[in-house]
């Protein structure tokens, strides 16, 4: 009897430890998810205390776009940095580089994540819907790269009918969306989009592809650093540069800005673009 009742009571110690168990699990978890939303809240708000108060401002970019933004060692340097760094400094804040994909950018600028975007990005109309822009700063135009010894003389040949030319993009970028449209239906076949400008000039160097669209100052430096490469004399899109924010963001748009529009007006973006690109 002494036997079955120690059974008993030790099956039901190891109920209770169970029990006890699985509440603490719950709770743990509710508190967990508590704590995270807390944490996420805190982290929004001192966002937008740094905003107002100095503090840092976080651009986003893609470090692969030369003279815009690119490595120098493990320094991010170029044009859009050298402008970001005098906004800051005019309105009292840190900057802060942040590499990362170029079609990550609006998506990170939209929830908050990166307080503007800079990297020799385009404003047009599909991108309006998105996010906001500023003053543009900057003009870049749209320019192809071919092989030196390419029948391809001009944008027109690549768009002629009949023609089969395989074209490489930046994922994302204007010339993505410019000759994807221009191309239409074909542009499924004849359109191969690539993380970076570099991988697609490296399939344009090994014949993967017959052409790249691309900004015409970093196909400079492509062509500049790949040999048996030449950009077409002909222009394919002229556009302008500006800084995108997020929609409800139009506190720090207002500030940067004006602070952009005193940088402008005294020569100094100017002066920036001809550090980069006249010594060239």
């Amino acid at each position: 009897m002494k036997k079955i009742l120690a059974i008993v009571l030790a099956v039901a110690m190891i109920a209770s430890v169970a029990v006890l168990a699985g509440c603490g699990k719950s709770g743990d978890t509710k508190a967990t998810e508590a704590a995270s939303k807390t944490e996420d809240k805190a982290t929004a708000d001192q966002a937008t205390a740094d905003q107002k108060t100095g503090g840092t401002l976080t651009m986003a970019t893609n470090a692969y776009f030369a003279p815009y933004e690119y490595y120098e060692g493990e320094d991010i340097v170029g044009i859009d940095v050298d402008v970001a760094k005098a906004i800051a400094d005019k309105l009292g804040m840190e900057l802060k580089v942040v590499d990362i994909e170029f079609d990550s950018i609006i998506t990170g600028v939209q929830t908050g994540k990166y307080d503007m975007g800079m990297a020799g990005m385009t404003v047009n109309e599909e991108r309006k819907q998105s996010v906001d822009f500023s003053d543009s700063y900057a003009t870049g135009i749209q320019s192809v790269i071919v092989k030196e010894d390419s029948p391809i003389t001009s944008v027109d040949d690549i768009l002629a009918e009949g023609a089969t030319y395989k074209v490489g993009v930046q994922l994302s970028t204007t010339g993505d969306l410019y000759i994807t449209e221009d191309l239409g239906d074909a542009a499924a076949e004849r359109v191969t989009e690539f993380q970076t400008g570099n991988d697609a000039v490296a399939a344009l160097a090994s014949g993967k592809i017959d052409a790249v669209v691309i900004d015409n100052e970093p196909a400079k430096s492509y062509v500049a650093a790949t040999a048996g490469l030449k950009i077409l004399d002909t222009k394919y899109i002229q556009e302008d540069y500006a800084i995108c924010f997020a929609k409800d963001n139009t506190e720090l748009k207002d500030k940067v800005n004006g602070a952009l529009k005193e940088l402008i007006a005294d020569g100094t973006v100017q002066s920036i673009i001809d550090k980069y690109i006249t010594a060239k």
